[in-house]
This record gives C-alpha cells, structure tokens and sequence, in this order.
C-alpha cells in the first residue's frame, strides 16, 4: 500500500500530461518488436516533452526506454533500490538516479513522480506494479491514468483474464474500462492525456 503522503500532491487527471511512470522488463524479450516499439515510444514521450520514470536499469527493455527518451533530449529519473544498485546494474547516465532503501520505497517513490503510469512488455514484476498500481486506482487512492502499451498482442493474453473477471462479477465493468490499452505511441499518448477517472471501487454512489 501506498505511505500517507504517495499521492498526497497527485495532480488532477484533466492536468497536461507531464511526466509518465513506466514498469517493463529487464529483458528484452525474443522479438526484436519490442525493443523497437519501446524505442518508438521512447522518442514520442520526449517529443512531447513528457518525462520519464522508471526503475533506473540499464538493462533489457527499461534500457533501451531510457536510453531512447535521452538520446532525442528527454529526460529520465530512476529510482532504485540499493541492493540492485549494487548489483551494478544501474543506469548511470540518467537525468537523475534516486537511490532508496527497498521495493515498497520505490513503487511509493515512483508513484509519486509520475501523473500517468504504463506498463509496456515485462515479466513478473511488472505485472506486480502493474495491479499494485492500478489496484490504488480503484480504490480511489490517485486519480491517475494507468495504460497497457500492447505492442505485438503482448497484453491480449491478460486482457482476457479481465473480462473474464467481469463476466463472472468478480470486476466492475467500469473499473476494467479505466483501463488504456494501446499498441502505438500517438494514440497511447492523447488517451492518457484525455483519460477520467471512474468511480472508485468503495464509492457509497458507485
């Protein structure tokens, strides 16, 4: 769960799209689509002059995100825990590099510093801060975007699985419906900027 103040400062939704936190993997995936998709997505954030937050890796596809956004002149934060610090598998050209104590401190952290959350391919950890993420949405814990870059079908898979939660009325359609889902740049962008939030899932009027 987030701390007392993770969203205390939480922009409102119909603000300018300013900074996007992103979660994917620290593998690059067996198809070269991915990395250039990520590339692409890269280069478009920084085209609009949109920031950067991410998990502050050097490696897999969390690399090439920063690595694309820096080199057209955009700027990137990474936040890290200590322990993967150490492991030397930090970023280290980054705009910025946040070193905390451990994973809750840094979801907390990147929550913080993003008004817009994707989740672009990745393995189990991005599914993790995917949910957690998205989870706080529904419960009316920030009142930001949380989209799914489906590049090659990747997400089709989980998709799915929500609408099968919908229809077995373990998900409000509502909820599953906040959800963005786009498999290109341009029109993953603008429905970020033009998202609304639904009602949370414990609204007395939900």
């Amino acid at each position: 769960m987030p701390s007392d103040n993770a969203f205390a400062s939480a922009p409102a939704a119909s603000n300018p799209l300013r900074r996007v936190t992103a979660y994917t993997g620290s593998a690059a995936g067996v198809d070269p689509v991915y990395s250039e998709a990520v590339r692409r997505l890269g280069v478009a954030l920084a085209g609009r002059g949109v920031g950067v937050v991410y998990g502050g890796g050097k490696v897999g596809l969390m690399g090439i995100l920063a690595d694309s956004v820096m080199a057209v002149g955009g700027k990137v934060s990474g936040v890290m825990p200590r322990a993967l610090a150490d492991a030397e598998i930090a970023h280290e050209g980054l705009t910025d590099l946040e070193i905390v104590q451990d994973m809750h401190q840094r979801k907390n952290r990147m929550a913080e510093l993003g008004n817009a959350f994707i989740a672009l391919p990745g393995g189990a950890g991005t599914l993790e801060e995917l949910f957690e993420t998205w989870t706080w949405q529904h419960l009316g814990l920030h009142a930001k975007p949380v989209a799914l870059y489906n590049v090659k079908g990747f997400w089709n898979p989980l998709l799915d699985l929500l609408d099968h939660m919908v229809e077995e009325g373990f998900l409000r359609q509502e909820l599953r419906d906040s959800l963005i889902v786009e498999s290109e740049p341009a029109p993953l962008l603008e429905a970020l900027a033009q998202w609304h939030p639904a009602t949370p899932k414990w609204d007395r009027q939900g």
